[in-house]
């Protein structure tokens, strides 16, 4: 009896610490965010950080282990404010962090949000309240994308592309302040010799769709005749100019059609209306208006080409100043047929020429008014800040953003 006794104390002991050790026994704990980290920024502070890389790495860090199967690009988004377009991410995970990358490089000056959602879960299965949180990239704004920049700031480089200039091909060129203290410097011609030739002009431009932003001032001082602001090949390529009375300017570019190339202009002058072909829309400026913006002053010139939509639109100042149709020429017309745009000069005369409308070697345009040598030519006077080139057509939207955050 006193055996069975004894055993009988110790299983009812057993089954008390077993109890006591399961009501002990700590409960998952839910998964929360602990920290979030694009380097050094914290991006859950108080305030969003304004400052973030176009190209961050950005660092969640949890309370508990994750479960990598829900770490992905479904439960974890980002999107772009301004247009809700989404961004694409890698997204991968180890432990208690997940390390979140974009695909592309982010655009500067840009609000996004980056959202977890109840899909992310701990290796508990216990799901995630969803959150989001907010950040601005650096700099000014400008649509994220671009394969080329020019800034300016004492060098000519493209600060994002292979499109730097050799030393030699830089002519002329000063280096002054450009339109405010946030823009830094900008590239100065002195309407004569100035000259800056970017290498393989023709991969800028060989594009379905097409845009191409930059600042520019003219300087009128002694100045009697036209700028040629830049050029590849002139008509052959792209080239842009301001007429010699400023009472208006053109891009002029050969674009891709079935069976070859064919040019078309995209000239906007004062007085402007609808009497030609093409054309959807122009704005009708005085011949002061036009000079008021085209003279002696910083302007923001843009041009696009939608391939989709065959629309060819220009920009001033975040406004749409004209627009034509490829769609409204006439059926048995090429430009019809359109599909973007194509380098169609000389092999060896791809040089992109800023200041001019073609590089010195290899000329496509054979006349003396082309001649770089001459310096009585149509040499651009004045400077040049912030070329930017895309392979896509910016959105009106991201013009006018564009040019309200870097305006003087």
């Amino acid at each position: 009896m006193k055996t069975k006794h004894l055993l009988n104390n110790l299983f009812l002991f057993a089954a008390a610490f077993s109890l006591l050790l399961t009501s002990c026994k700590k409960d998952p704990e839910p998964l929360a965010l602990d920290s979030l980290m694009a380097g050094t920024i914290d991006m859950n502070g108080a305030t969003s950080p304004t400052n973030v890389p176009v190209n961050p790495t950005i660092i969640a860090t949890f309370n508990v282990e994750v479960d990598p199967a829900t770490a992905n690009a479904t439960n974890i988004t980002m999107v772009q404010d301004y247009d809700d377009a989404p961004i694409a991410l890698t997204v991968t995970s180890s432990g208690k962090t997940i390390t979140i990358v974009p695909q592309a490089s982010l655009g500067t000056g840009a609000l996004y949000q980056l959202s977890f959602g109840a899909g992310l879960k701990s290796v508990d299965a216990l799901a995630i309240t969803p959150f989001q949180r907010n950040f601005t990239t650096e700099g000014a704004f400008a649509p994220a994308g671009a394969i080329a920049h020019f800034t300016f700031e004492d060098n000519a480089n493209d600060i994002i592309g292979p499109w730097d200039p050799a030393a030699a091909d830089i002519i002329g060129i000063t280096y002054t302040a450009s339109r405010k203290t946030a823009a830094g410097k900008a590239a100065t011609f002195n309407g004569t010799t100035s000259l800056i030739e970017i290498p393989n002009g023709d991969l800028i431009m060989n594009t379905n769709s097409f845009t191409v932003a930059f600042w520019m001032k003219t300087n009128s001082e002694g100045k009697t005749n036209g700028h040629f602001v830049m050029g590849l090949a002139g008509w052959n390529g792209f080239q842009y100019e301001v007429f010699g009375d400023y009472s208006g300017s053109k891009f002029a570019i050969q674009y891709q059609h079935p069976t070859g190339t064919a040019s078309e202009d995209m000239w906007f002058p004062a007085l402007a209306d609808l009497g030609w072909k093409g054309w959807t829309y122009a704005k009708s400026l005085t011949l002061a208006e036009m000079a008021a913006l085209l003279k002696d002053s910083w302007i923001h010139v843009v041009y696009t080409y939608n391939a989709p939509t065959k629309v060819g639109t220009l920009y001033f100042n975040g406004q749409r100043m004209k627009a034509f149709d490829f769609n409204l020429w006439d059926a048995t017309d090429n430009k019809s047929k359109v599909t973007g745009l194509k380098y169609a000069g000389l092999p060896a005369g791809n040089h992109l020429a800023l200041g001019f409308i073609q590089g010195r070697d290899n000329r496509t345009i054979s006349d003396e008014w082309a001649d770089y040598s001459l310096p009585a030519n149509n040499h651009f006077k004045g400077q040049l800040d912030d070329i930017r080139f895309w392979h896509k057509a910016i959105t009106a939207n991201e013009i006018l953003l564009m040019y309200n955050s870097e305006k003087p």
